[in-house]
């Protein structure tokens, strides 16, 4: 009743089921692995976000990359604001995510004579046109303490972009400690101080960013339950698709038997 199995067309389909099988499976853990490392950067964020405020110095030095396990971590700085080194990077949506305008990034200038710390001051509106500068409240003026979230140096290869290129004057579109501290021709600590909050406080000021989502952990583990789902119903669809065949076959075959026998043709 199953010969059939046995054809050319019914081996290439078992052929096909056992190799997508182990695919499915393959992807599921692919999808349960991401899930994995979208919890423990949940954790990790968490973490650094409630974490006691340290010297940004004290986890970084000119350049120096931040390791991935100190970003987001809750640093502080003092020193004095440089505003004539002021930048902004171009094409940042703001914390609400509606419009398309610039982080400012002034440079703080360390009191223990550490070196140099980019301040993203958080984001501000465009304007008229794309290569004005635009309008960027001023920063405090003397010894001021800054806190925010520590950041590593953004790279053209993570954001597939160029720093520079041909772009009006103190516009960038990567913030870069090494290329700022090519610019100022002064020691640059590797990554950056993303604002929270300063001492004195500021009036007007740039829009400060939101602090990373960390609660989310993605539809990965539904997309993993879905392919080891799959994994398990293709086994199933076979049997299945082999029953129907079978019943057809012998449907077919007692049709022909019932089928009278053909008269034979007078001359």
């Amino acid at each position: 009743m199953y010969r059939f199995l046995l054809s050319r067309r019914w081996a290439l389909i078992v052929l096909f089921v056992l190799l997508l099988i182990p695919t499915m499976v393959r992807l599921g853990f692919w999808q349960y692995h991401r899930h994995e490392a979208r919890v423990a950067r949940n954790e990790l964020i968490a973490q650094s976000l409630t974490a006691p405020a340290v010297p940004f110095d004290s986890l970084s030095r000119p350049g120096a990359a931040v390791p991935k396990d100190l970003t987001w971590r809750t640093v502080n700085a003092t020193g004095q604001y440089d505003p004539a080194a002021e930048f902004v990077i171009r094409n940042r949506t703001e914390p609400g995510g509606s419009s398309i305008g610039y982080f400012v990034i002034t440079p703080l200038r360390l009191a223990d004579g550490a070196g140099t710390v980019l301040v993203n001051r958080g984001w501000v509106d465009s304007a008229g046109d794309a290569t004005s500068y635009p309008t960027v409240p001023a920063p405090p003026a003397g010894q001021v303490t800054v806190t925010g979230r520590l950041r590593a140096d953004e790279s053209a290869e993570s954001r597939s972009l160029k720093a520079r290129g041909k772009l009006p004057d103190r516009q960038y579109q990567l913030i870069s400690s090494t290329e700022q501290a090519e610019r100022l021709g002064t020691p640059v600590l590797g990554g950056f101080v993303e604002l929270t909050a300063s001492t004195p406080g500021q009036g007007d000021s740039p829009t400060l960013l939101a602090e990373p989502d960390h609660s989310s952990i993605g539809p990965h583990m539904a997309y993993a339950v879905q392919w080891w789902l799959f994994a398990g119903l293709v086994p199933v669809g076979l049997v299945v698709l082999a029953r129907r065949e079978a019943r057809d076959r012998a449907a077919a075959a007692a049709k022909a038997a019932e089928a009278p026998a053909a008269e034979p043709v007078s001359t």
